[in-house]
């Protein structure tokens, strides 16, 4: 497979007519996402300090799948050590912290836990609710825009909280063969807007509009996507509509390309802003059975990939 890697890097996906490239970059896209799905996670002996073996595994999953899932032995519950340990990681991978959420902490990095804080009430990845399809920050104004993250556990749940990864390549890739169209529409740059939103501080979001599809720095495909139905606008025009209901209801359904992964402490995923939900989950009373999962955002894609 690695041989063929260029193939990745060099297809022009907003080329809608070249057949011929296109069928010999989805043959192998879906061959690697397909084996993807079996690969053990990346072992990391020291998250803080990968190894150079270690980070040529995690760029050439990157590059081929877009994420790369890791294990490292340091299941640290210290949040400071932590934090420190993944701002050394980001910058193993030439990540810039773009982190400017309300509920970032220090340097950039939100805790994802259930919490009853004000600012946080009412907002699903603070609680145990599923969460639909999205990548991240897709309300994020154009020049905000977030093309990576990690997802880290520091605590499992009791019950729950599985995680369904899915390239949006692949996306890109169902939505192709069933109307080359309905990318086109997807690509318009005011195919999907979210409205305004006062902030609970009182400040008001602006309203955030731009495409689904939309190149990275490097060209390589980069998607801005939510499945919810709520606080969102398609572009008044039939094919874009029918574009986002054929990838709602995909999704929906299920890929088969689709990976599912329950993080245990120590694990985590480094990705370019990978479609994702999450299942509804149940903590416990011990503090060992309440999730927390440290998430760092970046502005830019994992290095090399």
């Amino acid at each position: 497979m690695v041989e063929n890697i260029d193939i990745l890097q060099g297809f022009d996906w907003r080329n809608l007519s070249a057949e011929q490239e296109y069928d010999a970059w989805k043959k192998l896209k879906l061959k690697i996402a397909e084996q993807a799905l079996d690969l053990p996670p990346v072992a990391v002996e020291d998250i803080a300090n990968p190894s150079e073996s270690e980070r040529r595994e995690i760029i050439l999953r990157c590059r081929m799948n877009n994420y790369a899932h890791y294990a490292t032995s340091s299941d640290s519950r210290d949040p400071e050590r932590t934090r420190h340990d993944l701002r050394a990681f980001a910058a193993a991978f030439g990540l810039k912290i773009a982190e400017a959420h309300r509920s970032a902490e220090e340097a950039g990095i939100v805790a994802l836990r259930v919490s009853a804080d004000p600012d946080k009430r009412g907002y699903i990845p603070y609680s145990t609710r599923p969460m639909n399809w999205h990548t991240d920050g897709y309300y994020n104004a154009p020049e905000d825009r977030i093309d990576g993250f990690v997802l880290h556990c520091v605590e499992q749940a009791l019950a729950g909280g599985r995680n369904q990864l899915l390239d949006p390549e692949i996306a890109y890739i169902r939505l192709r063969d069933e109307n080359p169209a309905y990318v086109e529409a997807l690509i318009h740059p005011q195919a999907m807007s979210i409205p305004a939103n006062e902030e609970p501080d009182g400040s008001i979001r602006p309203v955030s509009t731009g495409p689904v599809f939309y190149p990275a720095a490097n060209g390589r495909l980069q998607m801005r996507y939510t499945a919810r139905t709520r606080s969102i606008e398609w572009r008044d025009d039939p094919l874009t509509r029918e574009a986002a209901e054929f990838l709602r209801l995909h999704l929906q359904q299920g890929d088969p390309l689709a990976l599912s992964v329950r993080l245990e402490p120590g694990q985590g995923i480094l990705n370019n802003n990978i479609l994702h939900n999450r299942t509804g989950f149940e903590d416990g009373q011990d503090a060992r059975n309440v999730r927390v999962i440290y998430r760092v955002r970046f502005r830019n894609r994992v290095e090399g990939s």
